[in-house]
């Protein structure tokens, strides 16, 4: 049996998007899973789009995500170069060789005017240019090549006849061939389109699965004739459904959506991400959801890919990636808190303390400086936050709580001891006949004048400490009796 080969070939056109890290992942999970090999090509042919520093992204990308692969341009094998534009050579030699086996034509045609007659096609129409250059002798062209003719390779295609192939998700694809467009596989300027640059590195790179996108689907009897021009074999096919950011949109980077740098600034977790993209499109056998990327390999299989397209749920990913920040152990989440600390805080408090009370309820890192900026200075004072249904809280009875809190306070040194503070707190609700909310919402908004906190009284009062704790309520207080009576 056949050494499983993939490979991960992006265009370093921009950052790594959504749709592209999942093909590499799946390309990964179906190497690995068979114990075979996975090779990054970087297809640079279209030199136009080429953005500067984005081969240098996907390098970091895959090394960040744990995606390493056996061969590839910082990893030379026994196939390279890895890189298309270090092989033109190599294209040329093969697309003169498939004229000389019929697969393609020398063509003299102007790209302008092939255009033209795109553009006035009938709309509703496929378009399939009728290439005269099909009557031009091999001889005669290379005659014309000769003396200097400007000329690209064609691919030539049968005028009748169906091509079929099996795709993995799919199934069985049939397409007329007099729906096939000759494309161009060599242009003028010697580069090769992707559609055949592609096919000559995957067969010299011995690559047995190419996942891709299944806009794809209608190429791929275009690349089949190729591979049988040649005799070579044909790979396994496995398209996978687009990434959706609605029912309507694709994700897309030319369109500005989240790439994968873009989550990991806003605080998800690398892990997090990668195991929420698995899920983009498969499904695995049971109700699991969490999966470290070798648990993946284990579990991924090519037919539990889905046929159907999948949305991007931004919550889902917030739920999964605060998952896995409550499975960290609390130094490992206080390694990560630290930089959004630093960024926000320069009061002197307990920090671990604070992670302790963040881990429970952050979902995204980036939410932290949010959370912790009422440590150095409260927000602007506003009456209405002491106003609470659910807490049967008023402006009236907060300041009257509060100034039950601030005598008992006053007296209590348990500020490090969170059992104490709450049983304080709780005494003082038992006292004056009232639920325990009516004392603590107060208390929370006095410390913070935020409505949502990232933790209850207790935990702010705890990590403020007594003096600063004692400092707010006071202000509270009169901030409230001077809006009361105004």
């Amino acid at each position: 049996m056949k050494k499983v080969r993939t490979r991960f070939a992006p265009s370093p056109t921009g950052y790594m998007h959504i749709g592209n890290l999942r093909t590499a992942l799946y390309e990964y999970l179906i190497a690995k899973h068979d114990g075979g090999d996975f090779i990054l090509r970087i297809e640079d042919t279209d030199q136009a789009r080429e953005v500067e520093g984005a081969i240098d992204m996907i390098y970091h990308v895959l090394e960040d995500t744990g995606l390493h692969y056996d061969e590839g341009p910082n990893k030379p094998g026994d196939c390279g170069p890895y890189v298309q534009s270090q092989r033109l050579p190599l294209y040329k030699e093969y697309a003169d060789r498939l004229v000389e086996l019929g697969g393609a034509h020398y063509c003299f045609c102007h790209e302008e005017d092939i255009q033209k007659m795109r553009e006035q096609n009938s709309e509703g129409q496929i378009f399939k240019y009728q290439d005269p250059c099909h009557a031009i002798s091999i001889e005669e062209a290379r005659k014309r090549i000769a003396n200097g003719e400007t000329y690209t390779i064609r691919q030539t295609i049968p005028s009748n006849g169906i091509t079929s192939f099996e795709d993995e998700v799919y199934g069985h694809i049939e397409v007329e061939n007099a729906t096939l467009d000759e494309g161009v596989l060599l242009k003028s300027d010697g580069y090769p389109t992707y559609n055949f640059a592609n096919i000559v590195d995957d067969h010299l790179m011995g690559i047995t699965h190419v996942v891709r996108g299944n806009e794809y689907l209608s190429s791929t009897p275009k690349y089949n004739l190729i591979y049988q021009s040649f005799g070579w074999d044909i790979p396994s096919y496995i398209h996978v459904p687009p990434v959706m950011k609605d029912e309507q949109h694709k994700l897309s980077k030319r369109n500005g959506d989240a790439s994968y740098q873009d989550l990991i600034d806003k605080g998800f977790l690398k892990e997090a991400i990668l195991n929420y993209i698995a899920l983009l499109g498969w499904a695995p056998n049971g109700e699991e959801e969490i999966f470290t990327l070798n648990e993946l390999i284990g579990a991924f299989s090519v037919d539990r890919i889905s046929k159907s397209p999948a949305i991007f749920d931004i919550e889902k990913l917030k739920w999964m990636n605060g998952v896995y920040l409550r499975n960290m152990d609390i130094e490992t989440f206080h390694e990560y808190a630290l930089p959004y600390y630093q960024k926000t805080i320069t009061a002197k408090v307990d920090l671990l303390e604070l992670s302790k009370v963040l881990q429970p309820r952050v979902v995204m890192l980036e939410d932290i400086c949010e959370a912790v900026d009422f440590i150095d200075q409260a927000h602007p004072f506003n009456i209405d936050l002491y106003t609470s249904k659910k807490m049967k809280t008023n402006p009236e009875n907060s300041l009257e709580a509060l100034k039950w809190v601030r005598t008992a306070l006053a007296k209590t040194e348990h500020y490090d001891d969170d059992e104490a503070l709450m049983n304080l707190f709780v005494h003082i609700a038992q006292e004056h006949v009232v639920k325990n909310g009516r004392i603590m919402w107060p208390v929370r908004v006095a410390l913070t004048y935020k409505s949502f906190t990232p933790g209850g009284a207790v935990e702010i009062a705890h990590i403020l400490g007594k003096e600063e704790t004692l400092k707010r309520i006071d202000q509270a207080i009169e901030e409230l009796e001077k809006a009361i009576t105004a």
